[in-house]
């Protein structure tokens, strides 16, 4: 009988001390799916039902494995529902003229030019705490992977009890998956094929050598990690054997004027050309 009351004043002692910052700290929170936002790309809607919000997704693979396609479609398919959104670019990799051909609506994108991983996490930190966005976006992709290998698995638990019970989707892109279970999804992305044009008879010259342009890209893409139960994908563009569960094919289109992972290639942007030239960028402006 001293047991149970001494259990029950100790339960209650804690509940008041955690009150107003810990709702509930002896019951199990339901597990309920979030909500989620499409990508953009229908293949990986169908598969992976979009972007959760309130959760970090990460999508990592190596050079030229997508993420950058996946990117400017992700910006533009919430840039284009007028909601606010933000890059933190850790290597000044982000190119915002072909991210304008790609259908991203620039006036809602907030660029953070970062130097370093130690700044954009910060960055990234005071964009969550402060609250706005509804999508913000880690790009440590071209970062030297020594140095991602180096950050502490506390930072990326701060980052998810960020975005936790918010409607903010926390996007990380990154060579190598870095999260772990910290992430709700984790996508890896890497290049299968590569379709090339073929040059016309009629630019071939016997002073110069024929040659060929990027006509398209077909992707592969797998759930490392996932909260949801995903169907069974269809391949597109090719028929393939085989296919898992997990893993789901899709097209990149190397036309900036067509969406991407849509075809035909006649598909137009939600937004035209500017007849104005671009500017070129500064370097570390001040």
């Amino acid at each position: 009988m001293a047991m149970r009351s001494s259990t029950a004043s100790l339960r209650l002692y804690i509940e008041s001390a955690l009150a107003g910052r810990v709702p509930s700290p002896f019951r199990l929170r339901e597990a309920s799916l979030p909500p989620v936002v499409p990508i953009g790309i229908p293949a990986l809607d169908e598969f992976a039902e979009g972007l959760p919000r309130g959760s970090l997704t990460e999508i990592y693979g190596p050079v030229c494995s997508g993420k950058t396609s996946m990117l400017h479609s992700a910006l533009a398919s919430r840039t284009s529902a007028a909601e606010a959104c933000a890059l933190v670019d850790a290597q000044d990799a982000f190119d915002p003229v072909s991210s304008q051909l790609s259908g991203v609506f620039l006036p809602k994108l907030l660029w953070v030019r970062a130097h370093g991983l130690e700044q954009a996490f910060r960055c990234v930190d005071l964009l969550l705490h402060g609250g706005g966005f509804g999508f913000v976006v880690l790009d440590i992709a071209d970062a030297p992977v020594r140095l991602v290998r180096k950050v502490p698995l506390n930072v990326w638990f701060r980052l998810r009890r960020a975005v936790e019970d918010t409607s903010t989707i926390l996007l990380v892109l990154s060579q190598e998956s870095n999260a772990k279970t910290c992430a709700s999804l984790v996508l890896r992305v890497e290049r299968e094929t590569t379709l090339w044009s073929q040059p016309s008879c009629k630019s071939v010259s016997e002073f110069h050598t024929p040659g060929c342009l990027l006509d398209k890209a077909i992707h592969v893409a797998e759930a490392v990690r996932a909260l949801r139960q995903y169907k069974r994908p269809h391949p597109i563009d090719q028929s393939v054997s085989g296919n898992s569960d997990a893993t789901v094919r899709f097209g990149l289109n190397s036309n900036p004027y067509a969406a991407p992972g849509r075809f035909p290639e006649s598909e137009t942007l939600f937004l035209p050309l500017q007849e104005e030239p671009q500017e070129e960028r500064i370097q570390n402006p001040g």
